[in-house]
């Protein structure tokens, strides 16, 4: 079900969203063109995109509302023309951007899908029953989206399973292959050939997307590390024990802890995002607190430097596009930030409309007029889709 909110008739603006001709598909050119959320936005003989007055959206109300998905939409991803959005295991959709069509469906496995990352033509999904699944992004076969193996391989399985050496103990009192995940795997980040998972049980490994190997296990965290990412070298961990770490190679072959980011005790650190440049780290708390840190790449080094009490309820995600921060809340709404001199946030806006929690975010690389969509999806099961200004400030006329 596709709910279109539409603004009144204002001055007619241009919608540049160019796609990628790799993947172009029949339905585009479809006669169910007219009915789509793109089709309204540039039919302007019913309707003009809001680019100069803006004050229709300072309500921020959605272009789209994405009602497919069975179960809490846990999180999403940008694959070339699609965005990707995940429920359950076997309930992944693929919409095509930028007229928000259902393109395709796919998935396996139990639970809930926790984490989605795409790697050049391959989509990495993390899931509730310890596995990470890669899917091969083909036309040569009617499944668009093809399974094609499993972490841990079955060769990385056998060549370890015969030593002992190989195997450590859990708090459950069983053994396991380091190589494996005992729990959820809750997120992932890529950077360099290299895929890194974060996991309930813990633990940060570390995987050759070339052979798709387990080259390291890194007891990371003293509770469930809930969120990763990867930037400038630097992989950051965010976990409920309230530390963000981040971790490097220096040059090495091995990964190894290079800081650790901490502010409010007693309060799990949900999500943390950086900056293009590498500079500012934000964490999202459970407390409702967004805190910064300044770091410096040249010593890896971090000092505290702002903190911003976001929402009244707990932070479950954030997302970046250059100086702008978007944090999605418990409170079931999404706040927007603009950074500024010491990482300070200043609030621009809100958007309300979800009717749960807000889950996850993703800023979408297609522009449209002098803004760019924004993806939320909740644990109301939508998938909602919203323009924003790209200097995040709707008041202006």
């Amino acid at each position: 079900m596709v709910l279109i909110t539409m603004p009144p008739m204002h001055e007619a603006a241009v919608l540049s969203t160019p796609l990628l001709s790799s993947f172009s598909t029949a339905s585009s050119s479809s006669s169910e063109a007219d009915d789509s959320p793109l089709a309204l936005i540039q039919d302007v003989t019913k309707y003009e995109f809001p680019c100069k007055s803006l004050r229709v959206f300072e309500s921020y109300k959605s272009l789209a509302v994405l009602s497919e998905h069975i179960g809490s939409v846990s999180c999403l991803a940008i694959c070339g023309e699609f965005i990707l959005s995940a429920s359950q295991g076997n309930d992944i959709i693929v919409w095509q951007q930028p007229d928000l069509r259902q393109f395709t469906k796919f998935g396996e496995g139990e639970g809930t899908v926790k984490a989605l990352v795409a790697v050049g033509s391959n989509v990495f999904t993390a899931h509730q029953d310890s596995r990470i699944r890669v899917w091969k992004v083909t036309r040569s076969s009617e499944n668009v989206f093809k399974l094609v193996n499993t972490l841990p391989t079955t060769k990385d399985y056998l060549g370890n399973f015969m030593k002992q050496s190989n195997y450590v103990e859990t708090q459950r009192n069983h053994k396991h292959l380091w190589i494996e995940h005992e729990d959820t795997i809750s997120c992932l980040a890529f950077y360099k050939g290299l895929i890194y998972s974060g996991s309930w049980d813990k633990t940060l490994k570390v995987w050759r997307i070339s052979d798709l190997k387990c080259l390291e296990s890194i007891e990371a965290h003293d509770d469930a590390i809930n969120s990763l990412v990867a930037r400038k070298g630097i992989v950051y961990s965010a976990s409920a024990d309230g530390k963000i770490k981040a971790w490097g190679t220096q040059g090495k072959t091995s990964h190894s802890l290079l800081g650790v980011l901490e502010n409010h005790k007693d309060v799990s650190m949900n999500t943390v995002v950086v900056s293009d440049n590498g500079k500012w780290v934000y964490g999202g708390g459970s407390d409702g607190y967004v805190t910064c840190w300044e770091g410096n790449a040249d010593s890896f080094t971090w000092k505290w430097v702002a903190e911003k009490k976001a929402h009244q309820m707990a932070v479950m995600c954030m997302c970046m596009v250059g100086d702008l921060l978007f944090t999605g809340s418990s409170d079931k709404t999404i706040g927007i930030w603009k950074r500024g001199a010491y990482g300070q946030l200043c609030k621009v806006g809100v958007i309300n409309g979800h009717e749960g929690p807000v889950k996850c975010l993703q800023v979408s690389p297609c522009t449209v007029g002098t803004g760019f969509m924004l993806y939320s999806g909740g644990l109301d099961r939508s998938l909602r889709v919203w323009w924003v200004p790209k200097d995040g400030d709707t008041t202006r006329t």
